[in-house]
């Protein structure tokens, strides 16, 4: 999830520089959550600095589906940006079930 905040935030300062940006991790029993947003900037920059985009945010949704894990990005209301990460903590057990059942 580091690669991930890590792109967001790197997206922000190329496309929202000066943006108010919020990182919120929490967690569950069953999932971690990470959500980073961005309001609108304060001007919008006319080239985004770092040079041409690549395949970041689809690279990132790959790794966390690699994971059973799912991934949304997207414009807010406001203007702003955001996106938000879950991934399982665990993988169930193949036979999950078999842990109910009485011992032979």
């Amino acid at each position: 999830m580091q690669r991930l905040v890590q792109e967001a935030l790197t997206n922000i300062r190329r496309h929202a520089p000066g943006a108010r940006t919020t990182v919120h991790v929490d967690a569950d029993r069953a999932w971690l959550h990470v959500t980073v947003t961005n309001t609108a900037p304060p001007h919008k920059a006319a080239t985004p600095a770092g040079g041409r985009g690549g395949f970041g945010l689809l690279g990132l949704r790959e790794r966390v589906e690699a994971l059973d894990g799912t991934v949304r990005a997207g414009a807010l209301p406001h203007g702003g940006w955001e996106v938000h990460a879950a991934v399982p903590l665990a993988a169930p057990a193949a036979n999950a079930f078999q842990d109910d059942q009485p011992k032979r």
